[in-house]
């Protein structure tokens, strides 16, 4: 039986830490080691992007992440474009060991609006 990507999705969120945006900035703002991983498309974030943000496709995340968070406990947020690829890269990187992975689970804008509040 074939899985449909929604249910992988929820199935990925029911494992994660979820935060809506202003919880997020709220936290980022707290943790002044804290990391925010777009795991977007390049295309999609050169369009617009947080400007704290760091572009890892959820493509390369695997093999990207430990050169930006070499630590296991960093605190790591993930956005994309409405939560669906951050939450499943929350789920691949705490099966990798990170312990401190949260999902910014809203659509783009909002995180946008929250964050880059000038921007």
């Amino acid at each position: 039986m074939i899985i449909p990507v929604s249910e992988l999705i929820e199935r990925a969120k029911s494992h994660c830490d979820c935060m809506d945006p202003v919880a997020a900035k709220i936290f980022y703002d707290r943790h002044d080691d804290a990391v925010i991983i777009d795991v977007r498309e390049p295309g999609e974030a050169e369009e617009s992007k947080l400007s704290d943000s760091n572009n890892i496709p959820r493509g390369l995340l695997e093999m990207k992440v430990n050169k930006l968070c070499p630590e296991a406990n960093t605190p790591i947020l993930l956005h994309c474009a409405a939560g669906g690829r951050a939450s499943l890269s929350a789920h691949t990187l705490e099966m990798m060991g990170y312990s401190n992975v949260h999902v910014i689970d809203a659509k783009f804008d909002a995180i946008k609006s929250a964050f880059d509040l000038n921007g």
